[in-house]
């Protein structure tokens, strides 16, 4: 109830200006939201011909391991449904992979497979395939279900990054990725990406996952949200999120520098995974 002077329009008022703001009050709070980015940063910085580079994974990895960087080692590129077909000899020993589509976006197409037991596949969740869903899943990959304006695509199948403990911790059985938004050479926001158990172990906002801000300067975990809520602990794990310094920080600003020189675009996202084992 209001008290004093207040009156009950006033108390509206406040309740309003709480959860909402106006395009000008954004701008104001330093919020940038996608129409204003796409118009301001990526149309303006970024030449069509180059959006090819980064729209197609096999193209983006071929630049990335030209200057030297390590990417994850591509085990098969599937391309046609007769490579589809034959799934269960590309799959022969592979415990642990990652099937995704080269021109997809926003995580979808992605399956993470943690184990195997014989002839099935067991995802982060604990879910249960066969190597009929896992043929099917990939056909649907090849048909365009998931890639960039509905286009035939091919699937690769990658290794799973096994990632380094400390940020192990942060995520729910999934490997968590750093994204680094890079403008004209410079990183400008940061964030790490964890899986959670609703996101199937991909480190995607938009399956779920938790988005976990970075302080550039220091490396040093800030904020964190899931969708759209700030949050402190993971909801899976209970875990702090707050105050976790990410390891060689440094080292990842350098490595983002170049993903961004060797593309030629001007504004970039450029997501990085620390390997426990290869870094």
């Amino acid at each position: 109830m209001p008290d004093g002077d207040q009156t009950a329009s006033d108390v509206g008022v406040k309740w309003w200006h709480r959860w909402f703001r106006t395009p000008g009050e954004l701008r104001d709070l330093g919020v940038v939201g996608i129409n204003m980015r796409n118009a301001r940063f990526l149309l303006p910085n970024n030449p069509r011909r180059l959006y090819r580079l980064v729209d197609d994974k096999l193209q983006t990895k071929a630049l990335a391991e030209a200057e030297g960087l390590s990417v994850p080692e591509t085990f098969a590129v599937i391309r046609t449904p007769h490579d589809a077909s034959r799934i269960e000899r590309i799959l022969d020993k592979r415990y642990s992979f990652v099937i995704k589509p080269s021109r997809g976006s926003g995580g979808k197409g992605v399956l993470v497979i943690d184990e195997r037991e014989g002839d099935l596949f067991i995802k982060p969740s604990g879910a249960v395939l066969t190597r009929d869903e896992i043929r099917h899943h990939v056909s649907n990959i090849l048909a365009g279900l998931f890639s960039l304006g509905g286009q035939r695509d091919c699937a690769l199948v990658e290794y799973r990054v096994r990632p380094a403990k400390l940020l192990t911790d942060l995520s729910y059985q999934g490997a968590p990725d750093i994204r680094c938004v890079m403008l004209h050479g410079y990183p400008v926001m940061a964030m790490l990406r964890a899986a959670t158990k609703e996101s199937d172990g991909r480190a995607n906002l938009h399956q779920g996952a938790l988005g976990i801000g970075i302080d550039i300067a220091t490396g040093v975990t800030v904020r964190a949200v899931h969708h759209g809520k700030p949050v402190t602990k993971h909801p899976d794990t209970g875990v702090d999120l707050i105050g976790i310094q990410m390891p060689e920080w440094n080292k990842i600003l350098d490595i983002a520098v170049t993903c961004q020189e060797m593309t030629g675009l001007g504004y970039l996202g450029v997501d990085l995974m620390i390997d426990e084992e290869i870094g």
